[in-house]
């Protein structure tokens, strides 16, 4: 049962996963069972097509749980409505692989998206914190650009504001550095690190890279659906 305590980690028992139904299931999580405490950066490791990334959205409330426990927050998401699983989703950060922001929006703006769900701030305030998160990853001066305008570390460093702009207390990330360069990599990453320490986060982070394993707390292995 994965299990992120209230303001903090994820405790995992026994939780299993398939796709499919009938002739063509085909299960992709035995038995996982895993416990991060508040405050630890955890890097998920493993072969591609190990079920990391299954774990980490199931976790995330991005797809709904089948068998087994998964506490999140102090929240029971097995067996949770798509309402349960919706406000779940708004007290997590995620940063993925594709930094997948709007193209139409400056930096600014698509990190205020993540501000504008919770509909509980002005305009005005919303903006204010884009634009302190934005200065803290070193975009003061890209606060109006798109981003076409943007290298892919700048792109992945607005992912990263926009993720934490909120001060989650739980940040999913799915190979983050795995489109950009070891510098960039490396920055994006340890930006990342310093941002979750300065609020109190914990970080379950999947990734290929071994270039940032020193930045982890704790490394946890995965391969074909089990953890190792």
């Amino acid at each position: 049962m994965p299990y992120f305590r209230r303001g903090g980690g994820v405790f995992q028992q026994t939780l299993n996963h398939s796709f499919g139904r009938g002739a063509v299931r085909r299960q992709v999580l035995f038995d996982v069972a895993l416990e991060v405490e508040k405050g630890e950066i955890v890097l998920l490791t493993g072969p591609s097509g190990s079920g990391k990334t299954t774990l980490l959205t199931l976790i995330g409330g991005l797809r709904a749980a089948q068998s087994g426990s998964l506490r999140v927050l102090g929240r029971e998401l097995m067996g949770g409505s798509d309402r349960a699983l919706t406000l779940a989703r708004r007290e997590h950060g995620y940063i993925f692989q594709a930094h997948n922001l709007h193209r139409s929006l400056t930096a600014t703006q698509n990190v205020r998206m993540a501000l504008e769900m919770r509909g509980t701030l002005s305009t005005a305030e919303m903006d204010r914190r884009a634009r302190r998160i934005l200065e803290s990853v070193g975009l003061g001066d890209h606060l109006e650009m798109k981003p076409d305008q943007l290298s892919g570390g700048q792109k992945q460093r607005v992912a990263v504001a926009r993720a934490l702009v909120g001060e989650p207390p739980l940040l999913l990330a799915d190979e983050p550095t795995a489109a950009l360069d070891s510098r960039s990599g490396r920055e994006v990453v340890t930006l990342m690190q310093r941002l979750a320490r300065e609020q109190g986060c914990t970080i379950l982070l999947v990734t290929h890279d071994s270039r940032i394993l020193d930045v982890a707390d704790r490394t946890v292995s995965m391969e074909d659906g089990r953890l190792r």
